[in-house]
């Protein structure tokens, strides 16, 4: 084997791994063959919180119209309510990343739940449009703090390349994010449904609250079956705690060493410098790729894919129970679809080329609705299916490759930090998209397209010329040239 991978031995357990060093863990958990029963459950309570991030984000988006109305709130409030959201993201996502770096995935995992059950009571149940955004950015706070520290579980607890790799779980965000924006919009309709006229206006309330129930279930599951990262702790010079995780959630016949042959050489550990590093020569590049696509990416999601219930109802003068359908069939059959159909993809075709389809596609869906303008009678159809093709590009490309980008373009040490900074950067353009666009919308009608259409061009132009592709690159190992005595 190369230098960068653990030893194994045939003495103690068949094709069991050797632990001498942190470097020994980056490869045990990057080469590792075996099954992954252990790893796949950390998985599926890493995406059991973007769940709660992708609800949370996206429980306003059909009742933005009623608070509008019950608060009496100007075209700029209204933006403000939606982009609050946001405002506590980039605050969560820049401590957030430092945070899960430099003491641990785990902690910051339990402690980020509680923002999200205190933020859903706490909306539900606002008076006024003040109290309403001041939740709202605790919430955002919440969704802040826990996107890096998925990120980091959904890399660090899958195999480099090969079935159920490092790419293929980390684009399973995509998916994961489009079903929690499915279900919200089945909580709508079978509230709007089921509910007597007299209470629509309190529709919004019921939906946002009830995003406490999800949170409350994630936050007792996790205390019960999640653990720290072998990598992180390996990087803290905790061999032992390590071996033990990988051998009871990972399932690697992992061996500590004696210790007299053990190297607690680790990275440096996460501090403000670790930013400064994100523009290092060996990152530069790829921290670029990762905004490009990021920045580009999110102007247009936030336009369609928040905008949705607005640009149906307002733009293409539709009703209450066209717009919810439409919404829901848009975000569960196109969103998961084409998520889903970008994970089966991501190994062999790669985070760029994906990247690369899904902005060209979506670039000519805008500039259909564009010429199209105000659809009538069939053409209503045609209108919304574009919007459904613009959601499936997204989902399948640089919706799903924008964490791939931030996520695998940098090792244990520096991964939280390069998650939030990329997350920070990104929703500070969310903030100016979710407040800018009801405004454009109602300034100029379907004419916004030609101004959205303008992000997905130029994400094309971008990675065009940008040549990185985090797929299948071992990133860990480049934590061994950067080490200092623990």
């Amino acid at each position: 084997m190369s230098e960068n991978k653990a030893t194994t031995t045939t003495t103690s357990t068949p094709l069991s791994v050797v632990i001498r060093s942190a470097k020994d863990v980056a490869a045990a958990l990057s080469y590792q063959q075996g099954p992954q029963k252990g790893a796949f459950a950390v998985v599926i309570l890493a995406l059991g919180g973007i769940f709660m991030d992708a609800y949370d984000f996206s429980s306003l988006a059909f009742g933005i119209t009623q608070i509008k109305v019950e608060f009496g709130l100007t075209g700029f409030m209204t933006g403000l309510v939606n982009a609050a959201i946001f405002i506590g993201a980039v605050i969560g996502a820049l401590g957030g990343g430092y945070l899960v770096d430099r003491f641990g995935r785990y902690r910051l995992f339990m402690a980020d739940m509680v923002f999200f059950v205190i933020a859903a009571i706490g909306c539900a149940l606002s008076p006024n449009v003040e109290t309403l955004i001041f939740f709202r950015i605790i919430m955002g706070i919440g969704v802040g703090l826990d996107l890096p520290v998925a990120m980091a579980f959904l890399a660090e607890f899958s195999r480099l390349r090969g079935k159920g790799n490092r790419t293929q779980r980390v684009n399973s965000w995509s998916p994961a994010w489009y079903a929690a924006t499915g279900i919200g919009y089945v909580i709508v309709l079978i509230l709007f449904l089921g509910l007597p006229a007299a209470q629509y206006d309190h529709l919004w309330r019921y939906v946002v609250g009830f995003g406490a129930v999800p949170a409350v279930v994630v936050l007792l599951v996790r205390r019960k079956y999640l653990a720290e990262s072998p990598q992180w702790l390996a990087n803290q010079g905790d061999l032992v705690g390590a071996v033990d995780i990988l051998r009871t959630k990972y399932n690697v016949a992992a061996v500590l060493a004696p210790k007299q042959e053990w190297d607690l050489a680790v990275p440096p550990k996460a501090s403000a410098k670790s930013f400064a590093v994100l523009f290092s020569p060996r990152y530069r590049i790829r921290t670029i790729a990762a905004l490009c696509v990021s920045v580009f990416s999110t102007f247009g999601y936030n336009a369609v894919a928040y905008g949705t219930p607005l640009i149906i109802s307002n733009l293409f003068h539709q009703g209450p129970l066209v717009t919810i359908i439409s919404a829901l069939v848009i975000n569960f059959g196109f969103g998961v679809g084409g998520g889903l159909l970008g994970v089966a993809l991501v190994s062999g075709w790669g985070s760029r080329k994906l990247a690369l389809i899904g902005f060209a596609v979506q670039s000519a869906s805008l500039l259909v609705l564009a010429l199209l303008g105000i659809p009538s009678s069939a053409l209503v159809i045609f209108a919304v299916m574009m919007l459904a093709v613009f959601i499936f590009f997204q989902a399948m490309g640089p919706g799903a490759q924008l964490m791939s980008y931030s996520t695998l373009s940098y090792p244990t040490s520096l991964r939280g930090v390069g998650v939030g900074f990329n997350q920070a950067v990104q929703r500070s353009f969310s903030i100016v998209s979710l407040i800018a666009f009801p405004i454009l919308a109602t300034t100029m009608g379907t004419n916004v397209f030609w101004v959205i259409a303008m992000a997905p061009l130029l994400g094309t132009l971008a990675i065009a010329l940008i040549k990185w592709d985090p797929t299948g690159k071992d990133v860990d190992a480049e934590d061994n040239y950067e080490v200092v005595s623990a």
